[in-house]
């Protein structure tokens, strides 16, 4: 199964924007908000971008579920 059609995933697997966007159901804009300080929707507990050579970054899958799993955690 992959990240994005399955409930598994591997532990160590990095994923790209495309996946993040489909897996959150967030847009690229507002992920890019929420990792930006200085913006009101900044989320601190959003995982870091893992940097993968010049110009391409991907997410750690497992971190994005954890963000994911805290948020539904704090729902009431």
């Amino acid at each position: 199964m992959n990240v994005i059609t399955g409930q598994t995933f591997l532990m160590n697997q990095i994923i790209n924007l495309k996946d993040v966007i489909q897996v959150t159901g967030l847009s690229c804009a507002t992920i890019y908000n929420i990792m930006n300080e200085r913006h009101k929707q900044y989320d601190p507990t959003f995982p870091k971008q893992v940097h993968l050579t010049v110009g391409r970054v991907g997410w750690s899958v497992w971190e994005i579920h954890q963000w994911i799993e805290s948020k539904l955690c704090r729902r009431t």
